[in-house]
């Protein structure tokens, strides 16, 4: 059993054959023929050889369909790690640490190193940390960055840059020098490619083809315009009228090796590695999760990153760079019936028989062409909309988006992401510093409690009821204390402060001694206190306290109880208010 975690594979392999076969089939010659030129132009914004995307495109996509659990996810090059492949190569190539593509393969095996063993200590939920709102943000920046920096390959001028301040100046100088060929291939390309996404497949079915047939012709038609941009290029001879083309790509398969890589070179790419993997891994196993529930399957978010880490090892020994599950390949994958990850051998093997037949054809592919394809791809990360409902529903959240899309569009990508991680942290640091907590009374004739600034409730001045909603540590405990020491001095007549502690799942030792704290100074000024509905694993650890000991009210099953037996330890003096704050809502709907 065991094994069978391990090495999925072993599972889903089993017996297998039939009508199976023939949907995975089908699956993969729609994703080979969607992936070749993708696999070429993520090479290229990555600023390695176009050769080294179909590399990448081959074994990977073979180790991931042994280690990896989802049966529908198609692992490859995408954009935003082609993106930051290109930053963290740069900066190493430049100080002279090595050349570009054995500087991306010692990327891909350390990232893969990472993943591997994030896996085995069973580190998947590190990711839940890079919140949706930042990755977001930095998904959106990074699309922005990506079809700006192309925009130089559909004028055909040189520049560039890794930022727009980088990059803006550079194109606005470089106008003049547009070539007019370079833009009307470039320009007719991205036209192209709009219409057959968007009217590709509608148009084909009314023209009388069937379903999956027109489907088919829409998702090929980057092939349909390579070929013509091909025959047009040899036909006018662009290449000596300034058209950039893509030019010899080395005809065949990787040569399977494990580079000489340096220490210093491993040291100065794995602050970059390490982005990667958290970022590749968090948008794999989102796209993973998303077509699982589509099937009613599931995910193992640990065996994910072993069948990860396994990938990018595979691109590494392969003289690829950096891998994971892209969104729109894997969602063809899906749509087009792949039935188990035998789909992505079968890629591989389509992939594999590109590299081996197909190359010597690209030579007079214009590269404006290649960033077309980048440019509508990356286009589709970009969106507007999600910050506009973070902004409406959570300003709070909305500045660390905010915050992580300048810093990735102004400084860089490695910055951005570097951002987008510490601001995760930080705002679940602030929030669960400042937990949500509330006075509470009871709801006439029920057993409930609620919030008396929502709910009209009994309440007793000589009773305080404070319910926390958060567990207790080091980073929220002297707020705990702060606020108790307020409420007891804004009701000058309680006796009792009961702590409800139905949301407190843990609490640790700075948050005990505080409580220790508390209860030390209620009762210095005459005013015991009480728990309620404290969880089991809670109890457990104060019996293992001395703060029980020394507790100077009793705890409670329950809140009502509670209520009840300091009632009758009030007398019959002890009447109770009713109060409804500011707050209430008349119709029933509010929260506690």
């Amino acid at each position: 059993m065991r094994l069978i975690r391990r090495l999925p594979l072993l599972q889903w392999a089993r017996g297998y054959g039939g009508a199976v076969l023939g949907t995975d089939l089908l699956a993969a010659v729609i994703v080979t023929i969607m992936l070749i030129p993708q696999s070429l132009a993520y090479a290229m914004l990555a600023n390695l050889p176009p050769e080294v995307g179909l590399y990448a495109s081959i074994l990977p996509l073979v180790a991931y369909a042994v280690f990896g659990t989802s049966r529908v996810l198609a692992v490859g090059p995408v954009a935003v790690v082609s993106l930051m492949t290109a930053s963290a190569i740069g900066p190493v190539v430049q100080a002279g640490l090595a050349d570009p593509l054995d500087a991306a393969v010692g990327l891909a095996l350390l990232s893969g190193a990472m993943l591997v063993a994030a896996g085995i200590f069973r580190l998947g939920f590190l990711a839940n940390f890079l919140s949706h709102p930042v990755m977001s943000g930095f998904i959106t920046a990074s699309g922005i960055l990506i079809a700006a920096g192309q925009v130089r390959h559909l004028l055909g001028v040189g520049g560039g840059g890794a930022t727009l301040p980088e990059i803006l100046p550079s194109l606005w100088g470089a106008l003049p020098q547009t070539n007019p060929w370079t833009l009307a291939i470039g320009a007719g390309a991205l036209a192209f490619f709009h219409a057959a996404r968007r009217w590709g497949k509608r148009g084909l079915m009314r023209a009388g083809l069937p379903g999956w047939l027109a489907d088919m012709l829409a998702r090929a038609a980057p092939i349909l315009a390579i070929a013509a941009t091909i025959a047009l290029a040899k036909a006018l001879e662009l290449g000596g009228k300034g058209v950039a083309l893509v030019g010899t790509i080395p005809q065949g398969l990787p040569r399977l090796a494990l580079p000489g890589l340096s220490a210093e070179l491993l040291v100065a790419l794995a602050p970059a590695a390490l982005l990667i993997s958290v970022v590749g891994f968090v948008e794999s196993v989102s796209v993973g999760q998303t077509l699982a529930a589509r099937r009613r399957e599931r995910i193992a978010p640990d065996q994910e990153l072993i069948g990860l880490g396994a990938a990018n090892i595979a691109a590494g020994i392969s003289a690829g760079y950096p891998v994971t599950g892209g969104f729109a390949r894997s969602v063809v994958n899906d749509d087009a019936g792949a039935q188990t990850p035998a789909a992505g051998i079968f890629t591989a093997i389509g992939i594999a028989l590109a590299a081996l037949f197909l190359t010597p054809l690209l030579a007079d592919l214009p590269q404006a062409v290649l960033a077309a394809t980048i440019i509508l791809a990356v286009l589709s990360l970009v969106d507007f909309r999600a910050i506009r409902r973070v902004l409406d529903y959570s300003p709070r959240d909305f500045l660390a988006m905010a915050a992580t899309i300048l810093i990735t569009l102004l400084v860089g990508v490695e910055p951005g992401i570097s951002a987008g991680v510490v601001l995760s942290l930080v705002m679940q640091l602030y929030r669960s510093s400042r937990p949500h907590s509330a006075v509470v009374g009871q709801v006439p004739g029920t057993e409930h409690f609620r919030n008396i600034d929502r709910h009209r409730v009994l309440v007793w001045p000589e009773i305080l009821s404070l319910r926390v909603d958060e567990s207790l540590y080091f980073a929220n405990s002297r707020f705990l204390e702060d606020r108790i020491a307020a409420l007891v001095a804004e009701h000058p007549r309680v006796r009792h402060v009961v702590l409800m502690c139905p949301a407190v799942n843990d609490i640790d030792a700075s948050a005990l001694e505080s409580l220790e704290e508390i209860n030390r100074r209620l009762a210095e000024s005459g005013v015991k206190l009480h728990l309620s509905e404290v969880k089991g694993p809670v109890m457990d650890r104060l019996h293992r306290s001395d703060f029980l000991r020394h507790l100077s009210g009793k705890v409670f099953l329950s809140q009502h109880e509670a209520i009840c037996r300091l009632r009758r330890e009030l007398g019959p003096d002890a009447a109770p208010e009713q109060e409804m704050g500011p707050g209430c809502r008349r119709d029933g709907v509010s929260g506690g």
